[in-house]
């Protein structure tokens, strides 16, 4: 997308479109008032007969008949200055959005001074007008035949604001990075796991790597065997599809340290192996690779903005299927770190991917350790579907992805981890761990499950089961995938400081 900053205001500009803020005021000021002037009054007596309303998210449309050179102007509410936050300011430009998309257009403006409070400046809505924009009118295309209609997509953005335009351009720019980051994890969920095998998920991190100019390693079974990925590898057993264990560095210092290590789980379809899923449950299992998908969604965000940090992300990729081969409950397998699993169930094998990706990661350097993964049902009973569920062993480094979640507006609820968490999953008889040691806390014992391959290198875990898909549209976007902690990985990563030595 092209975006434009312009400093003359927007009165006298021929555009499509123009975005405005309206806000709940005894009467109009600034932009406001001159517009209401231009239309003889007429704004004033819409919003006295409840046409044109200041509410939080509602959007009203009305056209100029050229009474100003813009042809339409499309109104936001945005209810009291005082109380507007950032999340509810890019949740009402989103709904904005999705009516300025249904016009068909090529381009819209935004009247950006029309949408500033004290608490935010016009920076906060550039920003928040171009990723709302671009999470919101993302659509999945599917696979179904196209009409003979073209369509029709908005390429240009004016924003309108007496600020400085380099700051404003600037704000755009990474607001557009943040959405198009998170829509390229959706669009990696929303596909279906016969187009996306760890095949084309390695393609496509490839891709990623090669535009961006970052390291990428892709590993093949042969070389996961020699250095002994016995989980990972347990996991594709029963698969026709060979597995690869995906790795992208990114060097924004000078020295390789202090190293940030995302870890994906990259599971591209779960039937739950011989441990098999009901019907009703296995359908939709194509979204088990989410937390891959936040990662390189995060990447290529990390690539656009390019943050003086080193990153490296691991993604353990394979699907997990039934077959003479697939691995069986009461196996014994060996993890790349040598610590020896005792499988109670062949559904827990996200936790298994995880633990060869965590060792992997620290292989290459990192010295923080985030794992996001669709990892289990249990935290979508414990939190809903609206909060991911975070566990952690460094209290530093919690906050700091607390702080980011905050900011990208992806809630995140953190649950217990105690030394009886971690006597549970060494629990078993016959190896050093066992992958399920009952429905009790099932979250809480998959979370310490991967926390065991921290091994004393600070570490959050991030359980996105119910929070990587929407089950109906909302003001950011679609029902589907929701692209959830792409935001929230790149945010850390920007705003990153180390601990102390």
């Amino acid at each position: 997308m092209k975006f434009t900053v312009d400093n003359n205001g927007f009165l006298n500009n021929e555009q499509e479109c123009i975005l405005v803020g309206l806000f709940n005021a005894p009467e109009f000021s600034g932009e406001l008032a001159e517009l209401d002037e231009k239309f003889e009054g007429q704004l004033t007596e819409l919003v006295k007969s409840g046409d044109l309303s200041s509410k939080l998210n509602t959007v009203s449309k009305v056209h100029t008949f050229g009474k100003i050179p813009a042809k339409r102007l499309v109104f936001v509410g945005l209810g009291k200055a005082k109380e507007l936050s950032f999340d509810e300011l890019r949740e009402a430009i989103g709904a904005a959005s999705k009516a300025i998309q249904e016009m068909k257009i090529s381009s819209f403006a935004v009247a950006v001074d029309t949408l500033t409070t004290e608490q935010l400046d016009a920076s906060d809505i550039a920003h928040a007008v171009s990723e709302a924009f671009t999470m919101a009118t993302y659509r999945f295309p599917g696979y179904k035949h196209k009409g003979n209609i073209p369509e029709t997509f908005i390429k240009n953005l004016t924003a309108f604001s007496k600020d400085d335009s380099a700051e404003i351009e600037a704000a755009l720019q990474v607001g557009y990075a943040h959405g198009r980051g998170t829509n390229s994890a959706r669009a990696l969920v929303n596909a279906p796991g016969n187009i996306i095998t760890a095949t084309k998920l390695a393609d496509y991190a490839a891709e990623i790597g090669k535009k961006y100019e970052f390291e990428v390693e892709i590993l093949e079974k042969e070389e996961m065997e020699k250095l002994g990925m016995g989980a990972l590898l347990a996991v594709n057993q029963g698969s026709v599809e060979p597995p690869k264990m995906i790795v992208l560095k990114y060097q924004g210092r000078d020295q390789w340290d202090d190293v940030i290590g995302l870890v994906g789980k990259g599971i591209t379809f779960d039937t739950g192996g011989y441990s098999l899923k009901p019907k009703d449950g296995i359908v939709g299992m194509k979204t088990d690779m989410g937390g891959a998908a936040a990662v390189l969604g995060a990447m290529e965000i990390i690539g656009e903005l390019k943050p003086e940090q080193n990153v490296v992300a691991v993604i353990p990729s394979t699907d997990n299927m039934v077959s003479g081969n697939a691995f069986k409950p009461d196996d014994v397998i060996t993890a790349m770190s040598g610590k020896t699993i005792e499988v109670l169930n062949t559904d827990a094998e996200g936790r298994l991917a995880l633990a060869d990706g965590m060792t992997y990661a620290k292989h290459h350097g990192a010295n923080y350790l985030i794992d996001v993964a669709t990892l289990t049902g249990g935290v979508i009973v414990a939190l809903g579907t609206d909060k991911t569920g975070a566990m952690t062993n460094d209290e530093d480094l919690f906050e700091q992805v607390l702080e980011a979640s905050s900011e990208a507006g992806e809630f995140i609820w953190r649950l217990p981890y105690t030394e009886n968490d971690k006597k549970r999953v060494r629990g078993s008889k016959i190896a050093d761990l066992n992958n399920s040691p009952g429905r009790e806390g099932h979250a809480i014992m998959a979370g310490a499950f991967v926390g065991e391959f921290a091994e004393g290198t600070p570490w959050v875990h991030l359980d996105i089961a119910g929070t990587a898909t929407s089950k109906s549209d909302h003001n950011l976007g679609p029902a589907g995938a929701t692209g959830s902690m792409a935001r929230t990985l790149a945010l850390l990563v920007e705003r990153f400081e180390p601990a102390e030595k």
